[in-house]
């Protein structure tokens, strides 16, 4: 389990948002924006082109991570990932809320659940133009969903670590959306 877990954790911390950024226009993702080294800073501060690049790498880091664990770790090497990619070694721990790269891990481990996750997200953003709304009701249906799927154990609680710990980042966020000054997509 050692190694799936490394493996998991060293995909996971590859900092793809920040380097596309720092290879492309030179911009430290950590002192611009959100100060987030994942898609949504990325497309803020960098363009929807390079936007999109970045969200497909974080998904396929995380699906990565869970293919290379095979089965009997693959949970244990999802959430590492997840882990690796929020406090990445390489940025000092200074890294993304971990969404794209759950939603790779979770596409292998738990199809159906994140579709529906997806379709959340999708539907919260498009009504109400916040990200963070969408990435944080997503969050919430997936472990939701996947409790109520019989399979197995390890997928249950690893889909709810990492939905605890995307909402841990998401902490300042929570409050923007309350307080209504959270900033929308496309401002």
């Amino acid at each position: 389990m050692i190694p799936a877990i490394l493996i998991g954790y060293a995909l996971g911390s590859l900092p793809i948002g920040y380097l596309v950024a720092q290879g492309t226009g030179g911009v430290d993702l950590r002192r611009v924006g959100s100060g987030n080294v994942g898609a949504t800073n990325v497309y803020r501060t960098s363009g929807l082109a390079l936007a999109i690049g970045v969200l497909l790498a974080d998904i396929g880091k995380g699906a990565a991570a869970v293919w290379l664990a095979g089965s009997a770790n693959a949970a244990a090497a999802g959430v590492a990932a997840v882990v690796g990619h929020i406090y990445p070694i390489w940025l000092r721990f200074r890294g993304g809320k971990g969404v794209a790269t759950a939603g790779g891990v979770f596409a292998v481990l738990a199809p159906i659940p994140t579709l529906l996750a997806v379709a959340t997200f999708t539907l919260v953003v498009a009504r109400t133009r916040f990200v963070s709304a969408g990435s944080i009701a997503a969050t919430v249906v997936l472990p939701g969903v996947q409790w109520m799927i019989p399979g197995l154990r390890a997928v249950d609680i690893a889909t709810t670590l990492v939905a605890a710990l995307i909402l841990f980042r998401h902490r300042g966020n929570i409050m923007r959306l309350l307080s209504r000054t959270e900033r929308a997509l496309g401002t």
